[in-house]
């Protein structure tokens, strides 16, 4: 735009609500002024759309801990299991008891999804590592990352003592009580997991076997192997 001859623009931070200028008309805006108004807008698009990303009420996570297995159910029909690890320390979620929380939990944050099998992460962030499954001598987080959030008193702490479903290299060991706490996958399988699986999809964790809440599962293969999954 153009200002008439004499006229001058000054930005006063804040919202663009609150922008002012001085001169006759104040039609000009500088372009340091510019670029902070679109980041503004687009930093509130981005918020808009992701507070508009509806809850995941279609999918239910339901992880045994007798039995080391998870089923993954789509309106109640099981369309894939998968064999996990959980605590080799406890069952619950004491903070500090690197337990296993059990009840009603939901997925609260989603971590990682454009990352490579393998990929280590380090407080929730990409390191750049790249491991392979039964790397020796490691044992962090890889390759996907889903945050739960207990829904019941038995479980109140697990989002703050950061449970996750996750990816783990230690795949020889998945099958057996073997995490601090949190639930660890083959990273094929949690990556599956993870594109099914939406927010604040439901996850229930038993001490018991599956089939005392899903009868279903009774059919499927038993842990070492994975299901097909459906169409989803």
């Amino acid at each position: 735009m153009k200002a008439k001859s004499g006229s001058s623009a000054q930005f006063i931070r804040g919202a663009p609500s609150m922008l002012k200028y001085a001169g006759e008309t104040g039609t000009l805006l500088s372009s340091r002024a510019e670029r902070t108004i679109h980041l503004a807008l687009l930093a509130g698009i981005v918020f808009f759309i992701s507070s508009c990303v509806a809850p995941d009420t279609r999918h239910h996570v339901v992880v045994s801990i007798p039995e080391q297995r998870l089923a993954l159910l789509d309106n109640g029909a099981v369309i894939a299991t998968y064999p996990v690890s959980t605590s080799k320390f406890a069952i619950g979620d004491a903070p500090g008891s690197r337990g296993t929380p059990l009840g009603e939990l939901e997925v609260a944050k989603k971590i990682g999804g454009s990352a490579p099998g393998g990929m280590v992460f380090k407080d929730r962030r990409p390191t750049g590592e790249i491991l392979v499954p039964d790397a020796p001598g490691r044992d962090p987080i890889v390759t996907r990352i889903l945050w739960l959030r207990g829904r019941e008193a038995q479980n109140a702490n697990a989002y703050s003592r950061y449970i996750y479903i996750h990816g783990t290299p230690e795949e020889r060991n998945i099958g057996k009580r073997a995490s601090f706490g949190c639930i660890r996958m083959r990273s094929r399988d949690v990556i599956q997991l993870f594109d099914i699986v939406g927010p604040q999809a439901r996850v229930t964790i038993l001490n018991g076997p599956l089939d005392t809440m899903v009868p279903a599962v009774a059919s499927v293969p038993a842990p070492g192997g994975t299901t097909s999954v459906s169409s989803h």
